[in-house]
């Protein structure tokens, strides 16, 4: 008997098989590529109960359907697929908080939204930073379509809301990338106690970072975007990167309290924000709804 017959016969070498493993890796990377996707486009509705002191009872359930920093993409044809999930919310208020194109030839997606919008609920809009530095004409021609299509534009002024016979005061700021001299929210907050004193006040304001001065200002309620989810949001850390390129920024998405403020902050439904273009991690773009607590 040979050594060979005492081993069980000839070896058989193992074959190696490469076009198996490169296939095992183009599916992966398929797979990742579609993530990603996903990832940057997956729109995600979101629902928060925000519990707010002094609200007037009769707002209790009030929901605000909030959109922000859309920076000029299409949920599909005429954003028919936004506004089917703004549609199926039936709001009674809806928001949109800045930056809602970043190129003036994005102003033709502005009033097939508009409308859309205007038509579910009352709408309002304000600046953000993306739409004054294309500079003050392209701003008065968006504010002038939005109305024209039945958006209401708040430019440093507030109306009141009333429901079941109270009422609430709705303000909204332009962006500070706006007029040098424009009114400021604590001048605008001023006017307010001076036309409707003690009345509970939502404040729309593009952006989050400036929490601090809505808040030593005096509004009760603020609703902001800008922050993007902090780009790359990490467990149990919040946002990774600001729009300022700081690391872990404060107020990037969900509820926060300062004071006798509370600020909401959007995640935003675009992704166009230099240098981060066309990137979000685990911060899928945001359809945000918002249900009112007193």
């Amino acid at each position: 008997m040979t050594a060979t017959d005492r081993e069980g016969g000839p070896r058989r070498r193992k074959k190696h098989r490469p076009l198996l493993w490169l296939a095992v890796l183009l599916a992966l990377a398929a797979g990742g590529a579609v993530w990603f996707q996903w990832q940057c486009w997956g729109l995600q509705t979101t629902h928060t109960r925000a519990e707010l002191p002094g609200l007037p009872q009769a707002f209790d359930g009030f929901k605000i359907v909030q959109l922000s920093d859309l920076h000029g993409h299409e949920y599909g044809e005429g954003n028919r697929g936004l506004l089917d999930r703004v549609r199926a919310e039936s709001p009674d208020l809806i928001v949109i908080t800045g930056d809602l194109i970043d190129q003036k030839g994005q102003l033709v997606m502005a009033p097939a939204l508009a409308q859309g919008l205007a038509a579910t609920a009352p709408a309002y809009y304000v600046t953000g930073n993306h739409e004054w530095a294309l500079g003050t004409g392209t701003v008065r021609e968006l504010k002038d379509l939005l109305v024209q299509c039945g958006v209401t534009v708040l430019s440093n002024q507030f109306e009141t809301l009333e429901r079941d016979g109270a009422q609430i005061v709705l303000a909204g700021v332009d962006d500070p990338n706006g007029y040098a001299d424009q009114t400021t929210p604590e001048e605008l907050y001023a006017r307010i106690q001076d036309k409707a004193p003690g009345l509970f006040t939502l404040l729309l304001a593009h952006r989050n970072d400036r929490f601090g001065q809505y808040a030593n200002a005096g509004y009760d309620f603020v609703m902001s975007g800008h922050g993007h989810g902090g780009i790359v949001r990490l467990p149990f850390a919040g946002g990774l990167i600001g729009t300022d390129r700081r690391l872990f920024p404060p107020w990037t998405s969900g509820l926060y309290t300062a004071g006798g403020s509370t600020l909401f902050v959007s995640r935003g439904l675009g992704n166009n924000t230099v240098p981060y273009r066309g990137f979000r991690l685990f911060n899928r773009p945001e359809l945000a709804v918002v249900t009112l607590k007193s």
